[in-house]
Formats: C-alpha cells, sequence, structure tokens
C-alpha cells in the first residue's frame, strides 16, 4: 500500500509509503491502484520509493 498525495497548485501529485492519516489531500491506495495512477495532463508524479535491503 502507498499514500498519495497531491497539490493543485503546483500540479503536483507524490506516491510514496503509508503515510499518517488526517491529511485532507491524501489517500491510501492499494498496488493495482498505485501501479495505474494517472493525473491530468501537465501534472507531475513523484514517487517516493522505499529503500530495501
Amino acid at each position: 500500500m502507498t499514500t498519495l498525495t497531491y497539490d493543485y497548485g503546483d500540479q503536483m501529485a507524490a506516491v510514496g509509503p503509508l503515510g499518517a492519516s488526517g491529511d485532507p489531500h491524501a489517500h491510501d491506495l492499494c498496488a493495482i491502484h498505485t501501479d495505474r495512477l494517472s493525473v491530468p495532463k501537465g501534472w507531475l508524479v513523484v514517487r517516493h520509493e522505499t529503500l530495501r535491503a
């Protein structure tokens, strides 16, 4: 699972490890929806990957 956060002003979406709840702009996604994520044309997607040992 990952958390999606977005910023309309900066036209940016960020996907990363599960975050703390309470942010109205944060949405938890399952693996399928993380892989299928699409954003509006012109938006930037930043993917924060966790390091695995």
